[in-house]
């Protein structure tokens, strides 16, 4: 990559970004708690990017001082990292979010204790901001340098002892930045990576949502296995690596887990693919109604996407343990169910939500239900009103899964005939998606009480599975009037009954 070349003397501050650094600064001087700007976004005003995470350092204890901001702000206060007297604010009503660090020493000795030289930099926080100049930086450790040449550099050798999140950081800030490690700080962190098992779920969460929310994230995760944090972080990982598939696998458990990741973002336009081209893309699903779904929000950090590139990571993480040979026959009985409780003790472990946990799970359970829809043509409206039934949010999700599963399988063997004949059945499942939610619903055809009433039941088990076989039914369109409805049930009744 070319070198950056950082030339400006007045860097220009954007409206909203001062209009809330004036407020703090405000709020800090009414205290008369002297504070600086720090880190990434003085990194980042010096690289002219965007950014939603402001670092200010306070001479102060800064979770209190983040106590008392928030409430001036109208934001919440989030308790990062007690050890290291970290408080965040979260501003709800824009994308900000603020984290207040304890000042250690002096400006120069604080910024000899942060990670990496692009932002161990600060300005003062003493004044309305909207430009500051290049000589308002306090650049002790030449950051600006190692912005010109794109390079992530430790400040010192203790830097990932003292916070072992870092050596993710690391990795994710290079992924985002387009920059490299630079050689030393990289062995640093292959040396340390084991700490990072000691790290908070809840910043281990957020740096691998901001990775996994990357285009090319599955690159960033054969880069994370090479530094030794993939399997510190997911050591449940570790047994998949070489255990061998059934041949038309071209890849092991561990690799293939990975190029799923990578599949996923081929089949959701997000990056290109090494091992499937332009003719395979073209036969792939796609609308601005499927971006807008894979775009929403899971929870706060978290999107259909990324979710999505979880569950590919993770949804072979059973195989190890569920293998059997029989002869030439390779098998992995059981497998999707396994892998669902185990990625839900991982998410768990690393403080995801119960949503994102819910989805993840089921992605995994489901992940091999769309190709047992049909053994042979299209599958029929009732096969595809189980299927969304079972599946409920995550059953478009499980479409997208399935299709990076196949790729990620064949890899440069890809078959088009076949390869085709499973886009044209996901296309077929996405169109009548509509129809099975739409007809899934008795709606004024029929309600739990009507069951009741027109077969003298009690409530129970029976009325529930009564008016689910009139839903699929109805979903099937065996059915579409009260009359025909209440036909059904009779009958359906009377065979359950064992009566004629």
């Amino acid at each position: 990559m070319p070198a950056l070349t950082i030339e400006m003397t007045k860097i220009v501050i954007g409206p909203e970004a001062s209009r809330l650094l004036t407020q703090i600064s405000h709020f800090l001087a009414s205290k008369d708690i002297p504070a600086f700007i720090v880190g990434g976004l003085v990194r980042d005003m010096l690289l002219g990017r965007d950014t939603a995470d402001i670092d200010i350092a306070v001479d102060a204890d800064a979770p209190a001082v983040a106590r008392e901001a928030a409430a001036c702000l109208g934001g919440a206060y989030v308790e990062l990292d007690d050890v290291n007297r970290i408080g965040r604010v979260v501003l709800p009503e824009n994308k900000w979010q603020v984290d207040f660090t304890t000042l250690q020493g002096d400006i120069t000795q604080d910024l000899a204790r942060r990670d990496f030289t692009i932002d161990a930099m600060a300005a003062a926080l003493d004044k309305s901001l909207k430009t500051i100049t290049v000589n308002d930086i306090i650049d002790p450790f030449n950051g600006r340098q190692d912005l010109d040449r794109r390079l992530i550099r430790a400040v010192s050798d203790s830097v990932f002892t003292s916070d072992p999140a870092r050596l993710m950081r690391a990795a994710r800030l290079a992924a985002e930045l387009g920059f490299d490690i630079e050689e030393g700080t990289e062995k640093l962190i292959v040396n340390n990576s084991h700490l990072v098992t000691g790290v908070a779920g809840e910043r281990i969460r957020e740096e691998l949502l901001r990775l996994l929310a990357l285009p090319g994230a599955a690159g960033r995760l054969f880069y994370l296995d090479r530094l030794g944090l993939l399997t510190a972080l997911f050591p449940e990982l570790e047994p998949a690596r070489g255990v061998e598939q059934p041949k038309l696998h071209v890849w092991d458990v561990f690799d293939h887990s990975i190029q799923t990741v990578a599949a996923v973002e081929f089949v959701l336009r997000e990056s290109g693919c090494d091992f499937a081209g332009e003719d395979a893309l073209a036969a792939v699903p796609w609308s601005d109604k499927l971006r807008r779904h894979f775009d929403r929000e899971i929870s706060r950090g978290s999107t259909g996407r990324t979710m999505l590139k979880l569950a590919a990571l993770l949804h072979d993480i059973a195989k190890p343990q569920t293998r059997t040979v029989d002869g030439e026959r390779t098998r992995f009985l059981g497998h999707p169910d396994q892998g669902a409780a185990a990625a839900a003790a991982i998410m768990t472990r690393l403080r995801f939500s119960k949503r994102e946990i819910q989805l993840v799970a089921l992605l995994i359970k489901y992940h091999l239900r769309p190709t047992q829809m049909s053994h042979e043509g299209l599958p029929t409206a009732r096969a595809v009103y189980r299927f969304f039934r079972d599946t409920g949010e995550v059953g478009i999700d499980l479409l997208y899964l399935c299709l990076a599963d196949h790729l990620a399988a064949r890899g440069n063997t890809l078959d088009m005939a076949g390869w085709r004949e499973h886009t044209r059945e996901t296309e077929y499942v996405l169109s009548r998606y509509p129809a099975a939610e739409n007809q899934a619903a008795p709606g004024n055809i029929f309600n739990g009480n009507d069951v009741m009433q027109s077969l003298k039941l009690k409530p129970g088990p029976a009325v529930g599975e009564l008016l689910e076989a009139l839903r699929e039914a109805r979903a099937a369109g065996e059915i579409a009037t009260r009359a025909q409805a209440l036909k059904y049930l009779k009958r359906l009744f009377r065979e359950r009954a064992g009566t004629n």
